[in-house]
């Protein structure tokens, strides 16, 4: 749980976008703390529902390998995620390293209802975002991970990052074409977040849709964040065209 005086950080994040509904969500540690939030936001009304806790109450959020589910506030929403080998990289941060593994694009399956409503079926494209690691005190990072499609109808998707797990080679930046993912050369975002820069001269613009953020001071534990859902086009690192994306770019700025 420590590494001299810094507290292990693990997570699972998972969101899934499709014409309907985007979703996200995760269950946090830092040392002993545990913290888990969620979000959804349905595109027919704009609205979006999340809800954090810093001392999560069980089964209100299940994220276990293959499965996604929330029984909370009026959701009830049970995805069947498809999961694969993804991605892995061990970067250094600070005098630590960290791990992590990406999955992206994968199929995610299942229920919706919403409010005491009728049940509607998601058969959305997922990314999982599992990490483990003792990070440097403070920490700084932007990261966009999601899906879409090519001109051409082939599938892509993304997970690019820059302040964390991002050295020159043996990063965890990817894109996967057609299901196959490469690594991608270096990244650069907008400070509002409204566009993704890569050495190689690719563009990759973003248009928010809607937005979680939240900011907390719990003494030895800071944290400010930005996480928009939304569109994209433009073309991914590597010179993959985009048609249509759908997906998250986030900041957090975490003292911890």
């Amino acid at each position: 749980m420590f590494k001299g005086a810094r507290p292990r950080k693990r997570w699972r994040y998972v969101a899934l976008f499709d014409e309907q509904v985007m979703v996200c969500a995760a269950i946090v540690q830092v040392g002993p703390a545990l913290q888990s939030f969620w979000a959804i936001h349905t595109r027919e009304d704009g609205r979006m529902r999340e809800r954090t806790r810093l001392l999560p109450r069980r089964g209100r959020l299940e994220l276990s390998p293959g499965r996604m589910a929330v029984c909370d506030d009026g959701v009830l929403l049970d995805v069947e995620l498809s999961e694969d080998d993804g991605i892995q990289a061990l970067c250094p941060h600070g005098r630590q390293r960290v791990w992590t593994r990406k999955q992206a694009g994968i199929a995610a399956r299942g229920r919706l209802s919403l409010d005491g409503g009728p049940a509607r079926t998601i058969d959305a494209l997922a990314v999982i975002d599992d990490t483990s690691g003792h990070h440097a005190r403070v920490t700084e990072w932007f990261w966009t991970a999601g899906v879409g499609r090519g001109p051409d109808g082939i599938a892509l998707a993304w997970n690019l990052v820059s302040g964390v797990n991002d050295p020159p080679h043996g990063s965890e930046r990817a894109v996967w074409v057609d299901g196959e993912p490469r690594e991608v050369p270096a990244v650069s975002f907008a400070p509002d977040l409204s566009e993704i820069r890569a050495e190689d001269g690719s563009l990759l613009s973003f248009i928010a849709m809607a937005e979680r953020n939240r900011s907390e001071n719990l003494l030895i534990l800071r944290s400010d964040y930005r996480a928009p859902f939304g569109s994209f086009h433009g073309s991914l690192p590597g010179g993959a065209r985009l048609a249509e994306g759908l997906g998250v770019v986030e900041y957090h700025r975490a003292h911890w």
